[in-house]
This record gives structure tokens, sequence and C-alpha cells, in this order.
């Protein structure tokens, strides 16, 4: 097993120098920063010396390589928009997207996986037929309409919760938080849920449908024919049988949280790195372009590393084939 786990953070390793070779290359096509830096009255002496300053007149492999570099000693660089550490304004932003993505993800995986459960523990039931519908919503919408809809009903008609921002937030050290207040809390209901309800959907599908294939097993059948109780069978050795592909894909969708939470952020102008990411866009902001696309490869790879280590843990025929 140890040499399985040595061989998957080998396996991250390249895929990161991977994403991060590919995300450089990109960002040499989006624009020229010195645009956006530089007033109308520069002279060609202004451009050519900030360039030297930012360093965009070294080859782009002496750019990748400075990169990494320094980011592997904790050093982004500086914004080009703001002129401050791109670690600072993470730093100041990150709490925000994290807390999002935190309270989006245990709504999708909590509620995703009772209403899987009981939609196939009540195939027939009128709830069962009635979640599976609005389910759809979840599915087929875009998260941007999503969200949208729920600022038209909860906020304009409604009046019950606001539609942009944070809301108030508590200094605890370096971190931010809007849990410890109402008005932190009540902004934070309509886009953790608009977040969540896409992989909340594909869980509840997920767990549906691996709980009613298992429930038709053998080993069901031979356990209901020892005597033992719906709620052993359910919930003792259904469920856990469920769990094993689920924790894969599940492990999945809460790294795209990260990812879909651009959008969100966007649509609720909530204060985090991915509304940060569209703003650098607009102004070529490479370090913060590059920084942001990296701390999302990271998350995605790590999460994965876990997944295929709980993986490995709960399925014993995979930790024979490791061995063999």
């Amino acid at each position: 097993m140890a040499l399985y786990i040595l061989r998957r953070v080998l396996q991250s390793f390249f895929v990161l120098l991977a994403v991060g070779l590919v995300a450089f290359s990109m960002f040499r096509f989006v624009g020229d920063p010195v645009d956006n830096l530089l007033g109308q009255e520069r002279t060609q002496a202004d451009i050519e010396r900030l360039r030297d300053v930012l360093g965009l007149n070294d080859p782009f492999i002496v750019q990748y390589w400075n990169f990494l570099k320094d980011a592997v000693q904790g050093d982004l660089g500086v914004s080009f928009r703001q002129g401050r550490p791109v670690m600072d304004i993470f730093i100041e932003r990150l709490p925000a997207t994290l807390e999002l993505a935190l309270i989006s993800a245990i709504f999708a995986v909590v509620v995703g996986v009772v209403l899987g459960v009981y939609t196939a523990l009540k195939p027939k039931g009128w709830l069962t037929n009635l979640i599976l519908t609005v389910s759809l919503v979840g599915v087929s919408l875009p998260t941007f309409l999503i969200g949208i809809l729920l600022i038209y009903v909860f906020a304009v008609e409604l009046g019950w919760l606001p539609s942009f921002g944070r809301g108030e937030t508590v200094q605890i050290g370096w971190w931010t938080t809007g849990l410890l207040t109402g008005s932190g809390l009540k902004a934070l209901i309509l886009p953790a849920i608009t977040l969540g309800l896409y992989q909340m959907t594909l869980i509840m599908r997920l767990v549906r449908s691996e709980m009613t294939e298992v429930l038709g097993s053998d080993y069901i059948r031979f356990a209901r024919a020892r005597g033992l109780t719906d709620r052993s069978i359910h919930f003792r050795h259904a469920i856990k049988n469920t769990l094993i592909p689920v924790i894969t894909i599940t492990g999945l969708q809460l790294g795209s949280i990260i990812a879909f939470a651009i959008i969100t952020e966007t649509v609720f102008q909530w204060p985090g790195v991915g509304l940060l990411f569209i703003d650098s866009v607009r102004f070529v902001d490479i370090p913060v372009m590059a920084s942001y696309l990296m701390m999302i490869s990271v998350m995605f790879v790590a999460i994965n590393l876990i997944v295929d280590i709980l993986y490995v843990i709960i399925d014993p025929r995979l930790r024979a084939g490791e061995n063999t």
C-alpha cells in the first residue's frame, strides 16, 4: 500500500507540472498587462522598463521556472493590478471561498445521501416521485440561472435573504468568517444552495442507483433469509457497500465545487478567490490567474489522491491487488 501511495504522489506531482505549463502557455495569449498598467502618456521607454521589471522580457520557460521556484517557497509573485503580493490577496479572499465551498459540500453530501437512500428504500412513493422530478432542475439548469432564480424569489420578491455580498464578518486571527453573525449566515444560504445543488442531485441519483442495485443482490437476500431486520440490512450492509463507488464520485464533485465557485461568486458578488480570478482576467493579471489555477489544481489533485487512498482502504480487493 505504501508503494501505491508513493506512485500516486509522483503522478500527482507530474500532473501539477503539466497543468502549470498549460496555464502559462494559455495566459501568454490573453493580452499584454502593460496596456492596463500604463496610461495614455506612456513612452516606449516606459513600456520596456516595466516589462523588464515584471520579467515579461524573459523567455517563457524562464518565467515559468521562476514562478514554480518562488511558489515552492510560498511566493506567488506580485499582482500586476494591485501591486501587492498575490499570497496576501489570496489570504484575504480564501476564507470566503472555503466557507462557501464547505457549506455547499456539506449540503450536497448530507442532503444527497439522505435523499438517495430514501428514494431507494421508497421507490414508488409520491414523495420519491416529487424529489426525482425536482432534482431534474439541479441537473438541467446552469448554475448562474439557478442563482438568478433564487435571487429573484427569495431576495427580490420575498425579501428574506440578501442578494449579494458576504454580510457582516468576524476576524479570528487571519481568518474572516461570516458563520458567527446573523447577516453572514443569511448571506451564505443562497450562494451555498446554488453552488451545491448540482452536486447534490448527482450524489442523490448515484446513491439511489447504487443502493437499488445492492438491495437486489444475493447477499441481501441471504441476510433477509437469516431473519435480520430491515434496519440492520439497510444501514449496516447495504449502505456500506453503496458508499464504495459513491466516495470516488463525491470526491470529484467536491473538487468541482471549488472550480464552480467562480460562477456563483460572480452572480452573488461573493468576495472570494473566484471573483478575484474573473477580475484578474479582465485586467490581464497573470500572476493572480496562474496562482489561482495552480491552487485549484492542487486541490483537485489532493482530493483525488485522498479518494484513491480511501478507496483502497475501504475495498480489501484493491489492497490484495496491490500486494500481488
